[in-house]
C-alpha cells in the first residue's frame, strides 16, 4: 500500500494543491495557504516525499514523485468529489507539476509553474545552482549554514525580509541526504519535447531577477505550451511567492478565478 505524503489543508472550495521546491517544505506556501483559504479555495500544501514527515520513495525520480501527487489527490477525493485540482509548483515542485500534467492530465484543472524549468541544461542557472549546492554538501556543511549562504544569492532586490526568513528556515530544515537526492533527480529532468502535450490552462510566473530560472527561459517555456501565459514579478528572485507575496497572490487569484479549460 502506497504511503500518502503529509500535507496541510485549510479552507473550503476548489482545491489548490501547492508543491514546494527542493529547498522547501509545506510551509513554503504559507502566505498562499492563508490567502486562498480566506477567499473561497481549499488550500493544500504537501511535504514532498522525504521532506518533513513524508516517507521517502525509491527510486527518487519524477515518475514516482508524480505518482505521489496523484496518490494525494486520490486521498483528497472525499473533499474534491473526484474533481481535478489546480496545481501550483515552485522550482522542483514545478517540474513535478509538469510531470503530473503530462502523465495524469485528467487530475489537473489548472497549472501554475513558478520559477521552474522544463529541463536542467549544462551551463544554465539551474545547473550552476545544483553544482554549488552539491559542492557544499560534499564539503560536509550543515544545512543551516548552507541556507544562510544560499538564500541571499537567490532573492531579488525587493524581497520581503519576512519571506526570506521563512525561506531560509525551510531550507535549513531539509535533510542533507534528501536534498542531495532531489538535486540529483533535478539534473536528469528534461520535459522540453513534451511541453506541447500540456493541455490545461497554464500560467508561468517568473521572478524578474531570478538567477536560477530567469524570465527569458520561462517565456520560452511558455511559448511551447499552447495558450500559456508568462508573467514576471518585479523585484523578485527565485522565490516570488515568498519575496513578493501580495503581487504573487494577485496574479495567482486572477488566474484561478478566470482561466478556463479552453482546450478540453
Amino acid at each position: 500500500m502506497a504511503f500518502i505524503p503529509t500535507y496541510t489543508m485549510l479552507g473550503h472550495g476548489p482545491v489548490v494543491l501547492m508543491l514546494h521546491g527542493a529547498g522547501g517544505n509545506f510551509r513554503s506556501f504559507a502566505p498562499q495557504v492563508e490567502t486562498l483559504a480566506s477567499l473561497g479555495f481549499r488550500a493544500v500544501a504537501w511535504n514532498m516525499p522525504g521532506y518533513g514527515a513524508s516517507p521517502p520513495i525509491e527510486p527518487y525520480e519524477f515518475k514516482g514523485l508524480a505518482a505521489s501527487v496523484v496518490g494525494l489527490i486520490d486521498a483528497l477525493a472525499p473533499v474534491t468529489g473526484g474533481e481535478p485540482v489546480a496545481l501550483v509548483g515552485h522550482g522542483m515542485g514545478g517540474m513535478v507539476a509538469q510531470e503530473v500534467a503530462l502523465r495524469h492530465p485528467d487530475r489537473v484543472r489548472q497549472l501554475v509553474l513558478v520559477a521552474t524549468a522544463a529541463a536542467v541544461l549544462p551551463g544554465d542557472g539551474y545547473s550552476r545552482h545544483v553544482a554549488h549546492a552539491l559542492a557544499w554538501l560534499d564539503e560536509g556543511r550543515a544545512m543551516p549554514e548552507i541556507a544562510a549562504m544560499l538564500l541571499p544569492s537567490l532573492v531579488g532586490s525587493g524581497a520581503l525580509p519576512a519571506g526570506v526568513q521563512l525561506a531560509t528556515l525551510c531550507q535549513a530544515e531539509v535533510r542533507a541526504a534528501t536534498w542531495r537526492r532531489a538535486l540529483q533527480a533535478l539534473v536528469r529532468f528534461d520535459r522540453r519535447a513534451a511541453l506541447g502535450h500540456i493541455h490545461v490552462p497554464t500560467l508561468l510566473v517568473a521572478g524578474e531577477q531570478d538567477p536560477v530560472a530567469p524570465p527569458p527561459a520561462m517565456r520560452a517555456m511558455a511559448s511551447a505550451i499552447s495558450g500559456a501565459q508568462c508573467v514576471s514579478v518585479p523585484g523578485s528572485g527565485h522565490l516570488p511567492h515568498l519575496e513578493r507575496p501580495e503581487e504573487f497572490d494577485t496574479l495567482l487569484l486572477d488566474f484561478l478565478r478566470h482561466a478556463k479549460a479552453w482546450l478540453h
